[in-house]
């Protein structure tokens, strides 16, 4: 069974991982909630073993290199970082309502990744720039704390709809609060490491440690946004609708690359 085909299983079984999230929310129904997070397990399974098997592909190739050097494999990457955060988020506070906002995210990530004409899925060998051990730790660090800020946004939809009757299966919004800040602080941490192995990549792949590219740039907007809502929690008590706005845009430059 090839990566690919793996892959598209892990897509419909993340739609469908959603479909049983929606049924629970309308039915509530709790048989529908388990079938939806077994039916994560299976898709993550799917992820994790279709990611093994390009990289085990790239080495026979004679490229030998982590699934993380292109657009589609970052796509892929990020979706499955997504997944495996959610799952331990499910795990550990016993709750399903996440997964109605989380799903999604994840489904249209691969879906995107594996439809789209302009996006190619072949392994390709790694230009100059991209050889190097820093690739790894940088892109890792950078996704893991993008899934944790989209987990975060997810919890902040949530604490919008959380009062109207059609969304009372969602936690109180102490609880939400507490997820949001978790998540945040989590995303934080890991950008931020994402953004020092990144400047020590630069440094050994075009000679300097920062070059004001655009992405660099938001990198760094991002990272003062949240160090400063992070800081305004912890000194004033932010909570509530303050905390409940994240974002941030994509602008290529020289990471146009991923684009590939």
């Amino acid at each position: 069974m090839t990566n690919t085909m793996l892959l598209s299983w892990a897509t419909f079984l993340y739609f469908g991982a959603f479909v049983f999230y929606l049924f629970r929310l309308v039915f509530r129904k709790e048989f529908w909630g388990q079938g939806a997070f077994y039916t994560v397990i299976g898709g993550l399974g799917a992820h994790t073993l279709s990611m093994l098997l390009r990289w085990k592909e790239s080495y026979a190739l004679g490229f030998g290199h982590a699934p993380l050097s292109n657009f589609y494999e970052s796509l892929i990457f990020f979706a499955w970082a997504l997944i495996l955060l959610y799952v331990i988020v499910e795990w550990r506070i016993k709750d399903r309502s996440l997964g109605v906002f989380v799903l999604p995210a994840a489904f249209l990530l691969l879906a995107f990744a594996s439809l789209t004409p302009s996006i190619s899925n072949r392994i390709q060998a790694l230009v100059p720039a991209l050889q190097s051990n820093w690739l790894t730790s940088h892109v890792v660090a950078c996704f893991l704390g993008y899934a944790a800020f989209t987990v975060a946004f997810a919890i902040g939809i949530m604490y919008f709809l959380r009062n109207i009757p059609l969304f009372g299966f969602i936690p109180e919004g102490e609880t939400l609060n507490e997820l949001l800040y978790q998540h945040a602080v989590l995303g934080f941490v890991f950008l931020t490491l994402g953004i020092m192995t990144g400047s020590v990549w630069a440094h050994y792949a075009w000679g300097s440690y920062w070059s004001w590219d655009p992405k660099e740039t938001w990198s760094l907007i991002t990272w003062l946004i949240y160090a400063v809502m992070l800081h305004a929690r912890y000194v004033r008590g932010w909570k509530g609708d303050r905390m409940a706005v994240l974002g941030v845009n994509y602008l290529p430059g020289l990471h146009s690359y991923l684009q590939s």
